[in-house]
């Protein structure tokens, strides 16, 4: 997968205020990290770019492991963190 680029702080800025109003379209269970949501975060980024990702469970340095292996899984980039909240931004490609 090639790199990344890094978002600016306006970037970054704008897209939480794009986010603001969005739904969650993929939510982590009990089982936490499957396959499965992986797969589902994949379809969502390809067809909205922008997404909210709920994520169940209590413990904040776990909901952020996660958020970042579902990153580092997708080549998205975490945009936000709020409670049980992810904000995941993948720019569509071409070939898309």
């Amino acid at each position: 997968m090639e790199k990344k680029p890094v978002l600016s702080k306006q970037e970054i800025l704008a897209l939480r205020a794009r986010a603001h109003h969005l739904n969650p379209v993929v939510m982590v269970g009990q089982h936490g990290l499957t396959e499965a949501v992986i797969c589902e975060t994949e379809t969502a980024l390809r067809a909205h770019e922008l997404i909210k990702v709920r994520v169940l469970g209590d413990e904040r340095d776990e909901r952020l492991l996660i958020g970042e292996k579902l990153c580092a899984a997708t080549g998205a980039q975490l945009v936000q963190h709020i409670g049980k909240l992810l904000v995941l931004y993948r720019e569509r490609s071409d070939d898309e």
